[in-house]
């Protein structure tokens, strides 16, 4: 039996000898394969401009979120979430938005109307531009009659210009509550009355004031013809006042924009329609200004890498417009005086905080390179929506002939947003940042461009929390807190810093309240110290005071190295491009 055992192990062992080499020679070539493939395999490509490009149907929420730890092979890889991530704030609100609160009620030195206005003194203005910028016109004229103590024509809306709208003002504004919550501030009238009884109608003597005219720039170049004449119409009426005055006025100027001015019955109700289909879709929702248009991009003189392509179709609309001359067509992008790229507004919110659940309204014109274009910010916000995708061809139909009353129901809709988010310094940016701050300080988002320019450069060389950091950390001072922009600075459409008022009794009860909500309380202090130094580095976009307010304001020469969105730069030589460039 032993020897019966011994000789089949025995034969097992010469059987298993004669296998061993073949498999180790299989083994080998299997190592060596595998090694092979380690070499001559590309590496897995994060999520980046290449990738977003790609069809929408392509993408899923799972390529957006990160596979591996960033730091496990030691190299940095550049992954977009899907989610938001966890943030030290509520995204949707305000941190101190609380403590503030609009106030424009003029104090007891401010006379009424009927104790100074004489008869026989008529100021008319006509406005200039697009809705936003005739707005801004709107509100001065009112604020200039007030000056000069005269009644004050219903505005004249510009008809002739790029926009070609041909509404007046009542198809615009609701012209009966402008006249009548403004009773006691200026005297308003729908047209010019005839001199005496059957009397012809006042001829108005016409004339231009320099931009940002002062009180003593309008009583001294104005007011002598008034007297002489008794009626004055102000043409081309845009920028006309200056930013800084007194307290009264500038109060005035709050009640005519926050208060006086509401659009008409069918504007608002076709606009409060998509308010609430955006409401429908969400509880919350973003509204994005954002201004990515050829021209827009073609005035600005910036580049955005796309080759001789770029190059030949932006500059063929500069040479509509003999003032533009682009030397250098990067320096722009690296001081923070362009667009972001649709791209790269939404890695901003994506590491701000904001999902790919969240749904976006975005009001736009023709954007430059249209779906192609689009199509990163849709990938990582699918929930993507504008008027004409959210309301029929019918429902806009009386709409569609008239570009104010079309940016109108756009104006609307970003008011009411949860988050603004403007892309651009343009007259619409600057008056819903102003009015959005008067009304409770809702989030508004400014991109500080400049910094993040840097950053978007190197964000394949980063972890996506090492970027996401950043951007938080370049953004403060540039989403529309309180207390971010020093009074004065600025334009006091955007900075209305006269008409809010703190609070004092709810910030003594922030102040006293349990400990512990002190750490709380130290950092919220800290934000707004730091947010306003920041934005004195590195915003390019805060013209300094009236400096020149008594100036015509002709083209800079070197206006291209201040701010490409500066639309107070430009030429009154080229009417037509500061009408395009100003909403």
């Amino acid at each position: 039996m032993a020897f019966h055992f011994q000789r089949r192990r025995l034969h097992y062992y010469h059987r298993f000898r004669f296998l061993l080499p073949l498999i180790s020679a299989i083994s080998g070539a299997l190592l060596i394969l595998f090694a092979l493939l380690l070499v001559l395999a590309p590496s897995p490509s994060p999520l980046d401009v290449n990738h977003l490009h790609q069809p929408r149907h392509q993408h899923s929420s799972s390529s957006f979120n990160v596979g591996v730890d960033d730091d496990a092979i030691g190299v940095p890889v550049f992954r977009v979430p899907s989610r938001g991530g966890r943030s030290d704030r509520d995204i949707w609100t305000s941190r101190n938005s609380n403590f503030y609160y609009g106030c424009s009620n003029a104090t007891h030195k401010f006379p009424n109307v009927d104790e100074i206005t004489p008869p026989n003194r008529y100021l008319a203005i006509a406005t200039s531009g697009g809705l936003n910028q005739q707005r801004t016109g709107i509100t001065d004229a009112v604020v200039a009659a007030r000056i000069l103590n005269a009644s004050l024509v219903v505005p004249k809306l510009d008809q002739k210009s790029f926009w070609k709208d041909a509404s007046n003002f009542s198809e615009i504004f609701d012209v009966d509550w402008f006249i009548s919550f403004l009773s006691k501030d200026v005297k308003i009238i729908k047209q010019l009355p005839r001199r005496g009884k059957g009397g012809k109608t006042w001829t108005p003597s016409t004339m231009r004031v320099p931009r940002k005219c002062s009180e003593r720039c309008y009583q001294n170049r104005v007011l002598p013809v008034l007297l002489k004449r008794h009626a004055v119409q102000l043409n081309k009426f845009d920028y006309r006042l200056a930013s800084k005055l007194s307290t009264d006025l500038q109060k005035l100027r709050c009640r005519v924009n926050y208060h006086a001015l509401k659009f008409t019955d069918p504007i608002q109700k076709m606009a409060k329609k998509l308010v609430h289909r955006m409401r429908m879709r969400s509880k919350h929702y973003i509204a994005l200004h954002l201004r990515y248009e050829p021209d827009m991009l073609a005035f600005s003189g910036c580049y955005y890498g796309g080759g001789d392509k770029e190059r030949k179709e932006l500059g063929a609309i500069r040479r509509r417009w003999k003032t533009l001359h682009i030397s250098n067509p990067d320096k722009p992008r690296r001081h923070g005086r362009c667009p972001l790229t649709p791209e790269e507004v939404g890695l901003m919110l994506r590491a701000l905080g904001y999902g790919s659940d969240v749904h976006i309204y975005v009001a736009s014109g023709e954007v430059y390179g249209g779906e192609e274009t689009l199509a990163p910010l849709k990938a990582l916000f699918p929930n993507f929506y504008s008027k004409d995708t959210i309301a029929t061809k019918e429902e806009l139909e009386p709409f569609y002939s008239f570009s104010s009353r079309m940016a109108a129901l756009d104006f609307i809709v970003c008011d009411e947003s949860d988050v603004f988010v403007t892309n651009n310094n343009g007259n619409m940016a600057k008056i819903l940042a102003g009015r959005r701050r008067y009304f409770g300080h809702k989030p508004t988002i400014r991109p500080n461009a400049k910094k993040l320019y840097r950053l978007f450069l190197s964000k394949e060389n980063m972890t996506w929390g090492a970027f996401a950091s950043s951007v938080r950390t370049y953004q403060r001072g540039f989403m529309g807190e309180p207390n971010e922009v020093r009074p004065g600075r600025g334009s006091f459409h955007e900075n209305p810093h006269t008409c809010i008022c703190e609070d004092s009794q709810a910030k003594v009860k922030r102040d006293v309240g349990p400990r512990k909500y002190g750490k709380g309380i130290n950092e919220t202090r800290r934000d707004e110290v730091e947010s306003d130094a920041q934005n004195v580095e590195d915003d390019p976009e805060w013209p300094d005071t009236d400096e020149d307010e008594d100036q015509s304001g002709p083209l800079d020469n070197d206006m291209f190295n201040r701010t490409g969105v500066d639309y107070d730069a430009v030429s009154s030589e080229e009417p037509e491009l500061e009408e395009l460039l100003s909403d």
